[in-house]
This record gives structure tokens, C-alpha cells and sequence, in this order.
């Protein structure tokens, strides 16, 4: 298979993953009245907001004297004090912008993710960043295509360029073509075409003329529109990715089994035409040889019924096991979101505050980080390594976890042996060091559990037995 241009490989919304607060506010506090604001709101964003401020279980007030303008931002009146969220520019027209925020700004453009900037008081308090969500099992999915002879994967996005240039990098494509319009694909699928098969995998309205083009059209039927799953040659009933490599996997294993039958089938008729041709075979043994190699082909047929199932001795996790496993990490989102707020804040505290905030986060992270780990390691790895096989297929997470435990040693001693005068710059850039890095282990790390839970759940397929 030379090529696969497919569609996005991430959620369609935009949850949030960061919240970043102003020297003189807290995150907490910035989300809670930002969603509450938000309420009052229709637009997607607004909704993302909202939803993640309820899950961290914020309690939001009722605000007053709301003015939208569509597109750009919102402002109001919540507990008394005047709140604006939006774009950088809307909430800029009424509160002067500052250092941090024009620094993250340019961060998050980095980053391809979305900020909505919040004032609170004429002030720029923080940001929220919403980012596309990498589907779970998009990264897996890739894997198991390039093993089933998939040599290369294209990505088509309607979405801008360095949104989709981060995407395609994170799950691991090998060209990205951004900003493409219906027409764009239906070019795109065309040339492709000519240096090998071409699979098209799609969802949207806009998909169905590439679709229709490609060798085989794969639509996602789950969620799809119905004019790309009229026009694909396949429909996946389930949203998940990794369906059709176990579809290629099926395929490519009926095709061996059907060809060795035609061969093993036709070689031994032809055999045994010859004997009968010189006179070894009587006819009537002949007829009934003949129907017994036909029944030996028909049973050999039959194999490719032994890979519907389940592996033998494998199981998999409910999907109430996965649900609860989802929600332990939900309930660790505003830690890994504190790290990361407290090493943007240290930068721009005074040097008196920076113990007190370390020891803040360090006291978070001793009692409800590190005991996370330690169940993992001996209540959920135990279990789920049970589920994958093999002598120890979750060592390269348990040694993540000695390395965040670590870390978080480290910057506790850091914080025991500051005095109140604050660090000195050398000691303050380790500091900052030590919580970029660990930050960068736990949001590493969270997602390849997420990834490797959602590979064992009771939706996921096995790998099949090779033919």
C-alpha cells in the first residue's frame, strides 16, 4: 500500500489543558470566574471552559451586565468584580497587555494550541489553553498500519498549517498537507494514486469526492456524515482508527488462506487426474478422493474464522475500569497544570515569595502525586501487564515513576533548604529546570498510560494469529 491520506486524527473539540495565572492570581480563582462568565456563552470554547471548571469541581456564580461580542470574547460581572475573556486583542482593548502574557501568547502560538486571555478588574489575570486532543488510539493505529504494509500516511486537514504541522508530528505522519479544500483532497488522492493503492479514510461532507476517488474509501460510520459513508467503499460502524488496521489484518489473512486453498485445492486434483489418467485410480475411489480434497480445502477455509475471537488467556478492561482509570488522571489535571504555573510565576515573583510557593506545590505533589504512583505501581500495572503478556511489559512506565519520584525529592529538598530571603539566580534557574522537567515526565507519562489502557480495553481488537 503506497499511501493513506486520512482525516484529522484528533478529537473535534478543544478541551482545556492549562490554566496560567498573573503574579497576583491563582489559577483556580481565574478558571472559576472565567467559566462563570462563560455560562452565559454558546460558542464551543465557552462550553470547553465550562465543562473542565465543573470536572475540577469549581462552584460558578451567576454573572451579571454580560456583553458578546460573537467570535472575539465576552465580558460581565461576576461576585462583584468586572471579568473579560477572549482573543489577546479583545481582552487588550480595555486592559493593557504585559510582559508574561505577550511571552505566552507567543508560547502557545508555538505550541499550535488556542489561549483565551482573562482581565479581571482592568487587570490581565491569566489564560486558559485549549489544545487539539490526540485521539487515543491514533498513535496505535499508525503502528499497526505501517506493520500491516501501509509504506506511507498522509495527512488532509482543513485546519490551518501550524495547528496541523504539531498534530501531524505528535501522532506521527509522514506529510501533512493543511488548509486543503474539498477539491485540494480529491487533487491530493489523484496523485497519490499513481505511485501505488491508495486507502481513503474520511468523515465529513467534504471527504465524499476523495473518498469516492481512492482505491478503497474508508468512511467512519459512528459519527460521519452520510453523504462520505455513500460514497466510501468501506464503513467503519465503530470511531476508532485502529478498527481498520485490523480490518488490513483480516484481509491480508483471508487472502493467504484463500490463496493456499486455490493452490492446495487445484494441486491435488490435478494429481490425482493424473493417476487416474494411468489407470491407478478407479473411478469410483476417484470421486470420492475428490471429495474429500474438496472438504480438506473447505476446512482449510475455515481458519480464517479463528482470528474473530479473542486471544486465548487475554482479557481486557471494562469500560468502567477504563472510565475510573480516566478519572483518577482527570483529578491529577490541576497538579500537572500547578507545576507548570508555578515555574511560569517563579519567573516574575519576588525572591521572598518562592518558597512559600514551593513548598505549596511540593506539599500537593507528597500527598496526592506520589500516592497515585505508588497504587499504580502495585494495584493497576500489575493487572493491566497481566492483560498485554510478555515478562514485564510495564517497566518503561514503572521507571517513570522512580524518576518522578525523584524529581519531586529533589525539588522538596530545594525547597527545605531556601531560606526567606528567597534563592539566588543560579539556584533559581534549577529550580526552574527541575519543574520544566518534571512537568514535561507527567504529561509524558499520563498520556502513555492513557494510551495503554485504551490499547486493552474491551473495545479494542488483539492482534490475530499470523496465517
Amino acid at each position: 500500500m503506497k499511501s493513506w491520506p486520512r482525516r484529522e486524527p484528533y478529537s473535534l473539540t478543544r478541551p482545556l489543558v492549562a490554566t496560567e495565572a498573573g503574579p497576583r492570581f491563582v489559577a483556580g480563582e481565574v478558571l472559576r470566574l472565567a467559566a462563570s462568565l462563560d455560562q452565559m456563552s454558546q460558542h464551543v470554547i465557552a462550553q470547553a471552559v465550562v465543562s473542565a471548571a465543573r470536572e475540577r469541581g469549581l462552584t460558578l456564580s451567576l454573572p451579571s451586565d454580560v456583553e458578546e461580542l460573537p467570535g472575539a470574547g465576552i465580558s460581565g460581572s461576576v461576585d462583584g468584580r468586572r471579568v473579560v475573556i477572549g482573543s489577546h486583542s479583545y481582552v487588550t482593548r480595555s486592559t493593557s497587555p504585559t510582559d508574561w502574557s505577550r511571552r505566552f501568547l507567543r508560547r502557545v502560538d508555538y505550541e499550535g494550541a488556542s489561549a483565551v486571555f482573562v482581565a479581571i478588574d482592568g487587570i490581565m489575570a491569566g489564560a486558559l489553553v485549549l489544545l487539539d486532543e490526540i485521539r487515543l488510539e491514533t498513535p496505535r493505529a499508525l503502528r499497526l498500519l505501517r506493520k500491516a504494509g501501509v509504506e506511507r500516511i498522509v495527512m488532509l486537514t482543513g485546519d490551518r498549517g501550524d495547528v496541523a504541522e504539531t498534530i501531524g508530528e505528535l501522532v506521527g505522519v509522514d506529510q501533512v498537507l493543511a488548509e486543503q479544500q474539498p477539491q485540494d483532497k480529491l487533487a491530493a488522492i489523484k496523485s497519490s494514486r499513481s505511485s501505488g493503492s491508495t486507502i481513503m479514510v474520511g468523515d465529513g461532507i467534504n471527504d465524499a469526492p476523495a473518498l469516492a476517488a481512492a482505491d478503497v474509501g474508508v468512511a467512519m460510520g459512528a459519527r460521519g456524515a452520510a453523504a462520505s459513508s455513500e460514497a466510501a467503499g468501506v464503513v467503519l460502524l465503530v470511531d476508532r482508527l485502529d478498527r481498520l488496521a485490523e480490518a488490513l489484518k483480516i484481509a491480508h489473512r483471508s487472502r493467504a488462506i484463500a490463496v493456499e486453498s486455490v493452490i492446495a485445492g487445484m494441486s491435488l486434483s490435478v494429481a490425482a487426474m493424473g493417476f487416474a489418467a494411468f489407470g491407478f485410480l478407479p473411478p469410483l475411489a476417484g470421486a470420492v478422493l475428490q471429495e474429500a480434497i474438496d472438504v480438506a480445502v473447505i476446512l482449510n477455509a475455515l481458519r480464517v474464522l479463528r482470528g474473530r475471537g479473542m486471544r486465548p488467556g487475554r482479557g481486557t478492561l471494562t469500560p468502567a475500569e477504563l472510565t475510573a482509570l480516566k478519572s483518577e488522571h482527570d483529578e491529577l489535571t490541576p497538579i500537572l497544570e500547578q507545576v507548570r504555573s508555578t515555574a511560569d510565576r517563579l519567573e516574575v515573583l519576588p525572591l521572598d515569595k518562592v518558597q512559600g510557593e514551593l513548598a505549596n506545590l511540593s506539599d500537593v505533589l507528597q500527598k496526592q502525586l506520589i500516592p497515585h504512583e505508588e497504587r499504580d505501581d502495585t494495584q493497576i500495572y500489575p493487572s493491566v501487564a497481566r492483560l498485554i503478556g510478555g515478562d514485564d511489559p510495564m517497566a518503561a512506565m514503572s521507571r517513570s515513576h522512580c524518576e518522578i519520584r525523584h524529581l519531586t525529592r529533589l525539588l522538596q529538598r530545594v525547597s527545605s533548604d531556601l531560606g526567606p530571603e528567597g534563592p539566588d539566580p543560579k539556584t533559581l534557574g534549577e529550580i526552574l529546570r527541575l519543574l520544566h522537567w518534571l512537568d514535561a515526565i507527567l504529561r509524558l507519562h499520563f498520556a502513555q498510560e492513557d494510551e495503554i489502557y485504551h490499547s486493552v480495553a474491551e473495545a479494542a481488537w488483539p492482534s490475530m494469529p499470523a496465517p
